[in-house]
């Protein structure tokens, strides 16, 4: 035991939990060729499947398969690292498991292997955190995104942009000490200029992130209107099943339904709530209170109008109640009964300000306008160069456009504070440095790999 693993060495299981053909135990750690000797009665291979059989302390065989060795540095943790590829049962996998545990190995946190891997100079953090995003990606867009991302195309867009940045913070430090010859200095080093073009990169990553965001998370977006509007048609129609109890009696949906689709890839989150009225009864009270909820968590709004009755004071009341960064859109449904063809309105119709959508949730008439509209808002464009991005990134390239934005301004006064034009340009770089973790708090670091899983 002695002279088998060094402390620290980590072990779990890397394949999902319940019955499969195959089930893999992953440890990574230093000096694992001893450990793989003590556990397959052979020396390993480095890079080479090794057909053996996994010994319990007595010898007794636990399980047959392959085993795999990667030694450091060339492996996915920059560690030695080896691979158990047994029969996939979980009695099998926690056997495996708990011989490894038994050399010394110790149970791996969620995400410690690839902390590790980021730790050891192998991902950058914008490419561990595709890693995560790779293994839940819902459609197969999100994934080719997430898979750009992992292979480094976010982060060399970003560092194309820190490396400007310093350049620039370097030329403007180093007129410091000469102030008489500060604004010459620059016009000569193009400074302005060079400004509006990161600016206009720094956007352009921007909408290319934004489109992974979109990908990856999808939108949300809740059904509202007066009882009896079709919201729950609408739905059904959307997600191409019948999820929700359709009946010409009001107030039928007593509860917030919800049900995911795709259009063009795209991950739409749709919630069908209760119908806003005064309420009827202590059941209707509470399903109007969570449709309220959902409207405040809600990226868009569809807010549902019978089109043969035009919009009534109490749609305009229940309109004038949204959030008013809310986008919605106003959906005139039952034109099969108006007789109606299926239209959009871009500029609103009827004193309704914003688009309006005319069609039939029954007859389906109009639901292409409707999707084509939900994406148009939703800011997506068909395209192959994007990659997947999270909340944190978009913060983070505000934060360096906003700074950015400052040391422009600082620019344009007829004698500029060369000191804040310097740091409002180092800030800039210190948000985007964020994204691929250069200057990362390791409080973050904790909080972003205790989202992955054991194993990963």
């Amino acid at each position: 035991m002695n002279s088998l693993p060094v402390p620290d060495t980590i072990a779990a299981i890397a394949t999902p939990a319940g019955r499969g053909g195959v089930g893999i135990v992953r440890v990574s750690g230093s000096g694992l060729a001893a450990f793989a000797a003590a556990i397959t009665g052979k020396s390993p291979v480095p890079r080479h499947a090794m057909r053996t059989d996994f010994r319990a302390a007595d010898g007794s065989p636990v399980d047959s398969g392959l085993a795999l060795f990667f030694p450091a540095p060339a492996s996915f943790t920059g560690e030695d690292i080896l691979e158990l590829h047994g029969h996939g049962g979980p009695v099998v996998m926690n056997l495996l498991l708990a011989r490894c545990l038994e050399l010394g190995a110790r149970l791996a946190e969620p995400g410690e292997f690839t902390r590790r891997a980021f730790l050891n100079g192998k991902l950058d953090l914008a490419q561990a955190e595709a890693v995560a995003e790779l293994i839940d990606s819902s459609t197969a867009a999100a994934a080719k995104s997430a898979v750009r991302s992992l292979s480094g195309e976010f982060s060399r867009a970003v560092h194309e942009l820190v490396k400007e940045l310093t350049d620039l913070r370097m030329l403007v430090e180093a007129t410091l000490d000469f102030p008489e010859e500060e604004i010459d200095f620059l016009r000569q080093a193009d400074a302005f200029n060079r400004i509006a073009s990161l600016d206009g990169r720094l956007r352009e990553v921007r909408a290319r992130a934004r489109r992974g965001k979109l990908l990856q998370a999808g939108l949300s977006v809740v059904l509202i209107g007066q009882p009896n509007v079709g919201k729950s048609s609408l739905l059904n129609q959307l997600s191409g099943d019948d999820l929700a109890i359709v009946t010409a009696t009001p107030g039928t949906t007593r509860d917030a339904l919800k049900s995911s689709i795709q259009i063009h890839g795209i991950p739409l989150h749709i919630i069908d709530t209760a119908g806003l009225r005064e309420a009827g009864d202590e059941v209707e009270k509470i399903g109007i209170a969570r449709t309220w909820k959902a409207i405040s968590e809600a990226d868009l709004a569809l807010f549902l109008a019978d089109a043969r009755l035009g919009l009534t004071p109490d749609d305009h009341a229940i309109l004038e109640k949204l959030p008013e960064k809310l986008p919605r859109i106003v959906v005139r449904n039952k034109i099969d009964l108006t007789h109606e063809a299926p239209e959009k309105h871009p500029q609103g119709i009827g004193g309704v300000e914003g688009t309006v959508i005319s069609l039939s949730a029954k007859t389906g008439q109009g639901l292409d306008l409707l999707e084509a509209t939900l994406l148009e808002i939703a800011g997506w464009q068909d395209a192959e160069d994007t990659f997947v991005a999270r909340e944190r990134h978009l913060r983070a390239i505000d934060t360096a456009a906003e700074r950015l934005a400052f040391a422009h301004a600082e620019l344009e006064i007829p004698a500029p504070a060369l000191e804040l034009f310097a740091e409002n340009l180092r800030l800039a770089q210190n948000a985007l440095s964020q994204i691929t973790g250069e200057s990362t708090p390791d409080d973050l670091l904790g909080e972003i790999f205790s989202r992955f899983c054991i194993g990963k």
